[in-house]
């Protein structure tokens, strides 16, 4: 499976969920915002949305300060 992820192309074994996704980029457990096909990805489907091969994957970090 390829999917852009930050505009940069990538090859994975198989499809996968969103968190699935995440996992395999190390990106647990920090605050971040996910976007499939320009439509934003809430956490709470991070679960069930599949990333499928072809997909456009932007991922953004939150990040303090001020």
């Amino acid at each position: 499976m390829r999917v852009e992820i930050n505009g940069e192309a990538q090859e994975f074994d198989r499809e996968m969920t969103v968190s699935e996704l995440l996992q395999a980029l190390e990106f647990t457990g920090r605050r971040i915002a996910v976007e499939r096909n320009g439509m934003i990805v809430p956490r709470s489907e991070h679960d069930e949305t599949r990333v499928e091969d072809g997909d456009r994957v932007e991922i953004v970090q939150a990040v303090g300060g001020g």
